[in-house]
């Protein structure tokens, strides 16, 4: 029965609606023309926890877009569905201490910036940089929301 559970599991988690959410779990991960190591490196990432939108599955690659708009493909294994958020936008986004915006003003945070990506609700997200931490406006953030 044991057995009959673990190779049920991967087909359960190839099976996952599209599209969804995944996260970059390292901090290096190349993204290919086609889902395969001989395709041709397209692009290489270099951002633990920047998100992705995940649009197709093929055998333990991913087709994914990333928060400028590129597409391609990244092994499965490398993403996690632990969600990331990244910082939108042409200005800095203000972090606060609550999900408010007269709350107290924690940090300001430089687009591009990245992190792991908590709850949302009322249009705000908890956003964690590892030793900073707080809430940011969900309009902010790439990554949060529906995909």
């Amino acid at each position: 029965m044991l057995a009959a559970v673990l190779v049920g599991t991967p087909a359960s988690a190839a099976d996952r609606a599209v599209p969804y959410w995944a996260s970059l779990r390292v901090d290096e991960v190349n993204m290919r023309v086609g889902p395969g190591e001989d395709y041709r490196i397209s692009w290489v990432y270099r951002r633990k926890h920047l998100p992705l939108k995940v649009l197709r599955l093929k055998e333990g690659w991913r087709f994914v877009q990333d928060p400028g708009g590129t597409t391609g493909w990244v092994l499965a294994q490398f993403l996690t569905p632990d969600r990331g958020a990244i910082v939108a936008g042409n200005d800095p986004a203000d972090m606060r201490d609550k999900p408010r915006v007269g709350a107290k003003l924690m940090w300001r945070l430089a687009p591009g910036v990245t992190g792991k990506l908590g709850n949302c609700t009322g249009g705000w997200c908890q956003l964690d940089l590892g030793t900073r931490g707080g809430f940011v406006e969900q309009d902010r953030l790439w990554g949060a929301g529906q995909p």
